[in-house]
């Protein structure tokens, strides 16, 4: 398997798990990286890198996490959030897949990327639900602000993880070797 490869799998399931959480902030991450240059992304997705879609996502991504906060609002808009989730998820794995069949890519997007935030959604649900069943709505606040952080912490660390593993990778790499030539080296001087 190539870094690349490796690498854009790394972005786009951490993208597509966020969309778990909140369906547009990794929608918002994802088109601010690729703006700046940071998110490589597919031909046909290139739109993703406009200043149009970083003011809709932006604005989705405000009122998304406001609505959150109302109560009834945020245990109905899971019932929305789940398909939309399972879509961002696809559209943000699909979007940075190195795959030259355009098929393979939309199937491994929808199958992983939309798997992915369907399984975060889920849990979040449930998990609002519980609070909801236990607390009366009164805990729903604290369950949004986590999933807020959560949603961004992934979003950003999506997409810095990746290359922090490579360069540890890399390092590794020249740890051994560098620990090789030295035995090397004194079995040679031992002789």
């Amino acid at each position: 398997m190539n870094a690349e490869l490796i690498t854009a799998v790394a972005i786009g399931i951490g993208l597509a798990a966020s969309a778990g959480f909140r369906v547009f902030v990794p929608m918002l991450v994802a088109a601010i990286a690729a703006k700046a240059g940071v998110m490589p992304l597919n031909e046909s997705f290139q739109w993703l890198a406009s200043w149009s879609s970083i003011a809709i996502f932006g604005t989705a991504t405000v009122v998304e996490i406001m609505a959150y906060y109302i109560p009834v609002v945020d245990n109905l808009l899971d019932t929305v959030a789940t398909p939309l989730a399972v879509v961002a998820g696809t559209l943000l794995l699909t979007s940075v897949l190195p795959i030259d069949s355009e098929l393979m890519r939309w199937i491994t997007g929808a199958a992983v990327g939309g798997g992915s935030a369907a399984v975060v959604q889920a849990g979040s649900a449930l998990t609002r639900l519980t609070s909801t069943k236990l607390t009366a709505g009164l805990g729903n606040p604290v369950v949004a602000t986590v999933e807020n952080i959560a949603a961004t912490g992934t979003s950003i660390l999506s997409l810095v993880i990746p290359f922090f593993i490579i360069a540890l990778f890399l390092l590794l790499v020249i740890f051994l070797l560098t620990r090789i030539r030295r035995k090397l080296r004194r079995d040679r001087i031992h002789k």
